[in-house]
């Protein structure tokens, strides 16, 4: 090795896979050590095991080298954070993201296996959070080294930090909180989030965007008690009536959300990002199999890929009201109850659709029909602009570890992602090698041990192409 640093454009790949396989079976104890926890935060049966599964990250991130690793509490599970600072004062600054705690798991839900007892066939390792998301987290470890390594540094090429929280599988109520008391020790010019997932194993892909959410529970309520429906029905406003005619008018013909306002600002997909979406070998009628659906349906002029991923949505959850049981029962029931919820899209405020989701709601109510909305908290979109200097870097390394093109996709979902972007003024850029047949929250969870250790290497070169390339636009 020579005196002077390598960068990233020198940086051989082959000693970069070659310290990788000299590690991989030590990497995979460790993860599989890790998997052994059963860190459930939805369970309170398993608290404990979500602090041990802190604590054991927290001492596996110092083993690394990481100098500060810190157990951050919160009102509900821990969170762990870690700080190594590069050489460089003036390299760019990168937060990474992920989650520790998991999903529920028993070996009566439908597993092969004991969904804690980490086994391996063939080339895959199945147990509960290899892929979501303590697979996706751990292989940031093995990464830095093998950047260290390959460049001979003794610090990265980035100033890195990871903050891996306890509760995201128990909707993170915590995080946003956690995130604003600790918003100088996060702060960052970039956050690098690994829950997420590829296309396929044939075609790797970066996400650039998540949807955002806000969702309601809307009463009505009419008389003040269930009443007779042949000597008042007609006569009096019937809440169940009035739900059933929200929900009516809730989109237009086109399947366009009618509520006035809803979209304003949003951000119209790009001819080019249509185009992107276009290029994925994506199979509709698989897809319908896989959605157990009939038939596609939305927005008019707009495929289903770009419905499920750059277009606002609102969706009936729930509805009720009156009498459920079996038999006829003659009334006008008193109340009635709707439950919905809104995917939003760049552009798009969640307090705005709030906003106008009640104002819409108020002017459809007739007299007689008294009404509560409830909202829960929202969730902002995110997107990162194609031409962002810091997702040119994820492109780049990724298809320098996976030997081809990389393609981008977006996400339909919500997560904890956009509350980072929204604190921190920083993009949030994705990097994950999930695959759809992991099975994230369903029996028999598995990860694709290459998969797994292209994402090592993946950031292996990231940080160094991040540093070398960034400076200008930093």
């Amino acid at each position: 090795m020579a005196d002077r640093l390598v960068t990233m454009s020198e940086t051989p790949d082959s000693a970069v896979r070659t310290y990788i396989e000299n590690h991989r079976a030590a990497f995979l104890d460790d993860l599989a050590e890790w998997l052994r926890i059963p860190s459930v935060s939805a369970q309170p049966d398993h608290s404990q095991d979500v602090r041990r599964s802190a604590d054991w990250l927290a001492a596996k991130l110092k083993e690394t080298g990481f100098p500060t690793v810190e157990v951050w509490p919160t009102a509900g599970a821990p969170a762990v954070f870690a700080e190594w600072p590069s050489d460089d004062p003036q390299a760019p600054t990168v937060l990474v993201y992920g989650h520790h705690d998991v999903q529920p798991a028993a070996r009566e839900d439908g597993w092969d296996t004991d969904p804690f007892e980490p086994v391996v066939q063939g080339n895959r390792l199945y147990a509960r959070g290899a892929a979501d998301d303590k697979g996706q987290v751990f292989f940031h470890t093995l990464g830095v080294r093998a950047h260290l390594a390959a460049t001979g540094r003794t610090a990265p090429a980035v100033h890195l930090k990871l903050l891996v929280e306890g509760e995201e599988e128990s909707g993170s109520p915590h995080f946003r909180a956690l995130i604003e008391e600790h918003r100088e020790r996060i702060a960052a010019d970039a956050v690098i989030v690994s829950d997420t997932g590829m296309w396929s194993e044939d075609t790797p892909t970066v996400c650039t965007g998540m949807r955002g959410l806000a969702d309601c529970e809307i009463e009505l309520r009419g008389p003040d008690q269930d009443i007779h429906s042949g000597s008042f029905g007609g006569a009096v406003p019937n809440p169940a009536t009035e739900a059933a005619r929200l929900v009516a008018a809730l989109h237009d013909e086109h399947a366009r959300v009618a509520v006035p306002g809803f979209y304003e600002g949003i951000t119209e997909l790009t001819d080019r990002e249509r185009e992107l979406f276009a290029e994925l070998p994506f199979d509709e009628e698989r897809w319908l199999r896989t959605a157990k659906s009939h038939a596609t349906h939305g927005e008019a002029g707009h495929t289903t890929l770009e419905r499920i991923w750059a277009r606002p949505t609102a969706e009936v959850n729930g509805i009720g009201g009156g009498y459920q049981g079996a038999g006829g029962k003659t009334i006008v029931p008193s109340s009635a109850f709707l439950k919905l919820s809104f995917r939003l899209v760049a552009g798009q405020d969640p307090d705005r659709v709030e906003e106008a989701v009640r104002t819409w709601v108020a002017e459809r109510m007739p007299a007689g029909i008294r009404h509560t909305i409830t909202f829960g908290a929202a969730t902002r979109p995110c997107l990162t602009p194609l031409d962002h200097p810091a997702l040119r870097s994820v492109v780049r390394a990724m298809g320098r570890a996976f030997e081809q093109q990389v393609r981008f996709t977006r996400e339909g979902g919500s997560g904890p992602a956009a509350d980072l972007q929204d604190v921190l003024g920083a993009p949030v850029l994705f990097l994950g090698i999930s695959v759809p047949s992991d099975g994230w929250h369903a029996p028999n969870e598995k990860v694709e041990i290459d998969l797994l250790l292209k994402g090592v290497e993946t950031t292996a070169y990231l940080w160094g192409d991040l540093a070398e390339n960034w400076r200008d636009a930093h």
